[in-house]
């Protein structure tokens, strides 16, 4: 999903941002020959993710620096873990700190509170999955994350998947014409998934031959019945009012999959830092 030319172009945009025309204060208290060690610590219990992406910032600002990792991405860490160790030229290790902690802070966030909803699904077979909520210019980032902490992905953009909602319905007369004109256009090769907030919906979906459902902001015994009516004929997908409260709930009602925005745009950094 992250390939290394994606990356790159990505990290260089951010270190742009960040160092400007220099960094006036490195550049003057900082000699080329001095060298420094640290460590990537943690500070909290979480999942680990964007070990990739920290290498780069820092091989894209000096060669001469050289980074040993204890975890992988997608793994646990606990609180006082070292998570890498780092030696190198001081100037660009400080010049580099604050875009690459930036990064696995948030990445790693990501993928611990996708983490916490999976588990709070339990036994049942939904699989959490994030939304199109994301971060502006760091949807790749965020999805990778949410794979990292044992999530699965809904549609990367708009071009991935037809999804049918409320508005697109006005536009086309019905539910039925709006999938009728969608199988004319649409290659063989994508899928049409429909918003449904009403049983009769459900009913109009599966005769149209859609391949996904989306029971949005349904009651747990109204999904019940939707899921039995649906058995199995398309892939059902619930959405709205998830929580880490409600999860396990929604799940117990025989969806396949719950869409949430919050693993992703409610999802708090993890506490990371690089000890001198």
């Amino acid at each position: 999903m992250l390939n290394n030319f994606f990356i790159e172009e990505h990290v260089k945009k951010a270190l742009e941002e960040d160092i400007g025309f220099g960094d006036i204060t490195t550049d003057y208290l900082t000699k080329e020959e001095d060298m420094l060690s640290c460590a990537l610590n943690t500070r909290t219990d979480g999942i680990f993710c964007g070990k990739t992406v920290f290498e780069t910032v820092f091989r894209i600002l000096s060669p001469e620096i050289n980074i040993k990792f204890y975890f992988n991405d997608g793994e646990v860490i606990k609180k006082g873990d070292k998570i890498a160790e780092i030696q190198g030229p001081a100037k660009y290790i400080l010049m580099g700190e604050r875009t690459a902690l930036n990064y696995i802070q948030r990445m790693s966030g990501i993928a611990t509170e996708t983490n916490r909803y999976q588990k709070a699904i339990g036994e049942y077979k939904a699989k959490i999955v994030d939304t199109r909520k994301t971060t502006p210019c760091f949807r790749a980032f965020e999805k990778y994350a949410v794979k990292a902490g044992g999530g699965s992905l809904h549609r990367f953009n708009l071009s991935d998947c037809a999804m049918i909602k409320d508005n697109h319905i006005k536009f086309a007369g019905t539910l039925t014409k709006a999938v009728e004109q969608l199988k004319k256009h649409i290659s063989h090769a994508h899928k049409i998934e429909v918003e449904c907030d009403t049983k009769e919906q459900v009913i109009e979906a599966l005769n149209c031959g859609v391949d996904i459902i989306m029971l949005d902001n349904m009651s747990v015994e109204l999904m019940k019945d939707c899921v039995e009516l649906i058995n199995g004929k398309a892939i059902v997908e619930a959405s709205g009012n998830v929580s880490l409260q409600t999860v396990r709930e929604i799940a117990s009602t025989g969806v396949d999959i719950i869409s949430s925005s919050a693993i992703v745009a409610k999802a708090p950094t993890l506490d990371l830092g690089l000890d001198m």
